[in-house]
């Protein structure tokens, strides 16, 4: 049985505003900030870097990466010339050939210079280009009035060719 004292005390309550209702749908969680902020700015960094990334390539000259990019890279004239030249089509065992060709670089300049690729381009009798390679030197710097020899060689070249022609690459002609 109930007693009849156990209603006639007040319930206890804590303070509620009156528009409050216990049973109203409220969301299981708050939303996160805006997400399109947080993309805007990982594209910004990323597009920053990147730009960083493209600027320290070009500043330092990394061997062939902003030639092959595109990027023009320096000067469009190197003061270096081409002393000597020799090519040479070897046979081989298995019937193919070996294009050998080798060449002296020189600085005429009284500084030192950059090395650029050497672009090796093998021309036909009407001097269209049949087959083209770059060449990387090694060392890349020369100093003043220094030399370097470069050679290479590939497999199987076109025996349309009847010329070689060398430039740095970067120049006009490529």
């Amino acid at each position: 049985m109930v007693r009849a004292d156990a209603y006639s005390q007040p319930p206890v309550t804590e303070e509620q505003p009156r528009d409050y209702d216990p049973f109203a749908h409220e969301p299981p969680f708050k939303p996160r900030r805006n997400p399109e902020k947080r993309w805007t700015a990982a594209a910004a960094i990323a597009g920053l870097s990147m730009a960083l990334g493209t600027g320290a390539i070009i500043w330092t000259g990394a061997p062939g990466i902003a030639a092959q990019l595109g990027l023009p890279v320096g000067a469009a004239q190197t003061p270096l010339i081409f002393t000597a030249q020799s090519v040479e089509r070897k046979p081989r065992l298995n019937g193919g050939e070996l294009f050998v060709v080798s060449g002296q670089v020189m600085n005429p300049t009284k500084e030192t210079q950059r090395v650029p690729n050497i672009l090796a381009e093998l021309r036909d009798a009407n001097n269209t280009i049949v087959y083209s390679w770059t060449i990387t030197p090694d060392p890349r710097t020369l100093p003043a009035g220094g030399s370097l020899d470069f050679n290479s060689g590939k497999l199987d070249v076109p025996q349309t060719g009847k010329t070689i022609q060398f430039s740095f690459s970067g120049e006009g002609g490529e």
